[in-house]
């Protein structure tokens, strides 16, 4: 089997500025989950305001199903930052899936802080600096709110996320060299 790096946590936890570091120093592909998802769907808010969030959620399971199907090399993936946290219901597939990436050895969880006040303070901070993103700070608060707890009851790796995304890289790199060797 191709090996994944599941790059999973919130939004604004520096998936996506870490993948792409991380995947440089392996010399391994990069993708972001979310911009598979909108090069297939378009805009997510509107296809979220089509089909409803458990229709976005069904919809991106098949998308990262679609897209660990297909693949041909060594992959650093930042999952959406829901995805381990979809109700179990929405896919007959997905408490299995889930689970399979909880499990996975390579599953790195980043999150800008294990403090609960304080990750919430910087995820928030983050999300509001994204111009592409149509929340407000309430909504960002509550998300991550909710969020939090399932994140931290993950059984995998975990990484702070609130510092210099090169080193935050360096870091998962060794977690992940470690973990093949092993």
């Amino acid at each position: 089997m191709i090996p994944f790096v599941h790059l999973i946590g919130p939004g604004g936890a520096g998936k996506t500025t870490v993948g792409p570091l991380l995947a440089q120093r392996l010399a391994w592909r990069f993708v972001d989950l979310d911009q598979v998802f909108i090069a297939q769907q378009g805009d997510v808010a509107a296809f979220m305001a089509r089909h409803g969030y458990a229709g976005y959620a069904a919809r991106n399971i098949e998308t990262y199903e679609q897209l660990r199907a297909a693949a041909t090399a060594p992959t650093v993936l930042a999952m959406s930052s829901g995805f381990m946290t979809y109700s179990a219901d929405v896919s007959k597939r997905y408490p299995a899936l889930r689970d399979a990436i909880e499990a996975d050895p390579l599953t790195a969880l980043l999150l800008p802080s294990f403090e609960f006040e304080r990750c919430v303070e910087l995820v928030v901070e983050r999300q509001l600096c994204r111009p592409y993103l149509r929340g407000d700070r309430a909504s960002e608060t509550r998300r991550i709110r909710e969020r939090h707890p399932v994140f931290m009851a993950l059984r995998c790796e975990r990484f702070i996320s609130e510092g210099e995304p090169a080193a935050i890289a360096c870091e998962v790199e060794r977690f992940v060299r470690s973990r093949l060797s092993s």
